[in-house]
């Protein structure tokens, strides 16, 4: 995600933005078409033909607002994605919480001299795993590898298990339910408060399962061809209708029509999947490294650097 903010306004006009570099080659190849119809129009008398601007006008109106209807689509995506991980930050500080809280011997419990210990380990151990949990859900979502991250927090032995999981974010949960029921077992968990526990790690369940809709259900492949298609029809077509108007002003008209309806298709193109690598998607990396600074600080362990931005923008 782009997130420098120190520039003017004509540094961001002139400088800003990031559909230039994914539209700029089909920019120059409808200018050039524009160029090379201008010039054959006004240098060769016998080949006049052109459009009138009718049909472009009747055409550039909805197809503006099926363009805005499609990048307002994806914009929805990107901030349900956006609030998605903000409710994984609250429910892993709050899961956090009530395992520093909550865990504690009954009054039944088996006692022993390192049961103080033992019970310390157990929650340091669970909130690590929380941690590695949201790092692993950032790297499922992404389709890379998680186990290099995963076994600098919670270790080679612990890790090994989820290796050759399909969804190692689900493992996770399930390993962390495992948790709880040993210590349920061991008589550290109140029974009124299994159910708070059991529901944080649904509510961390439910975030990846709605992660993973929008993953997985892009917006329609036809809607998006037929955008592509009438958007490149239209650019190319378009110096046909100006030519008899503007003549040779027609390259720096189409030039900037171009770019304005191009630009616009590219961005819906990004924002539709916002968990990727692209400028202006979420910076997952980012998140993560927020929450995981938070539940070490709780631990009372060394927090590492927050993530830093490269070139304004952090992944």
């Amino acid at each position: 995600m782009w997130v420098e903010r120190n520039r003017t306004w004509i540094g961001t006009v002139a400088l800003g933005g990031f559909a230039l570099p994914h539209i700029w080659l089909r920019t120059v190849i409808v200018t050039a078409i524009s160029i090379a119809v201008t010039v054959i129009y006004e240098e060769v008398p016998q080949l006049h033909y052109s459009l009138t601007p009718t049909p472009f006008t009747l055409v550039g109106l909805p197809l503006g607002i099926f363009l805005g209807f499609r990048n307002n689509t994806a914009y929805d995506r990107f901030w349900e994605g956006r609030k998605l991980w903000g409710a994984l930050v609250n429910t892993s500080r709050s899961l956090t919480r009530q395992i520093l809280t909550l865990i504690e011997p009954q009054p039944d419990a088996e006692d022993s001299p390192e049961r103080a210990d033992a019970i310390a380990a157990f929650e340091t151990r669970f909130v690590h795993l929380v941690i590695a949990y949201v790092h692993a859900l950032r790297h499922h979502l992404r389709d890379t590898s998680p186990f290099e991250t995963l076994a600098f927090i919670i270790g080679e032995d612990e890790t090994a298990r989820f290796r050759g999981q399909e969804n190692v974010p689900y493992a996770m949960l399930q390993r962390m339910g495992e948790l709880l029921v040993e210590a349920r077992r061991k008589r550290w968990i109140h029974a009124f408060h299994v159910p708070v526990l059991e529901g944080s790690l649904t509510s961390l369940t439910d975030i990846q399962g709605a992660c993973e809709r929008i993953k997985s259900t892009p917006i329609p492949y036809s809607y998006t061809v037929l955008m592509h298609r009438i958007v490149a029809i239209y650019c190319t077509l378009l110096p046909f209708g100006l030519m008899d108007t503007i003549r040779w002003a027609t390259p720096f008209v189409v030039l900037a029509i171009s770019y304005c309806f191009l630009g616009l298709d590219a961005i819906g193109d990004e924002l539709e999947q916002p968990f990727g690598m692209d400028i202006n998607d979420l910076p997952l990396k980012g998140i993560s490294r927020t929450i995981e600074r938070n539940l070490r600080e709780r631990l009372g362990e060394k927090i590492p650097p927050p993530v830093s931005a490269e070139r304004g923008v952090i992944t």
